[in-house]
């Protein structure tokens, strides 16, 4: 599975099979910061092209790099997360 972030593509900003021949972000990674992921609704209602794609909440690497502008938490943290949200919890983000 895979997050498409070009907006050439009509599956822009939405989760997509793989392969495709769009630009897109791999949602299975080595580094297993996406063990465990919350996609945010941003730019999703209505998708407009060129906003930007995807604001996910996901584990964080060691030491707390920088992200791309996603939101990275350590795994115990995104554990406790999951255990106490759900679809119609909001995400405030100050």
């Amino acid at each position: 599975m895979g997050w498409c972030d070009d907006p050439k593509s009509k599956k822009y900003n939405q989760l997509i099979k793989l392969p495709s021949k769009f630009n897109f972000e791999k949602l299975y990674r080595n580094d297993g910061i996406y063990d465990i992921l919350f996609i945010l609704n941003f730019n999703t209602n209505p998708v407009i092209k060129n906003k930007g794609s995807a604001i996910f909440i996901h584990i964080a690497k060691r030491n707390y790099p920088p992200t791309k502008g996603c939101i990275a938490i350590k795994k115990n943290d995104i554990k406790r997360l999951a255990s106490k949200i759900n679809k119609k919890t909001l995400v405030k983000i100050l």
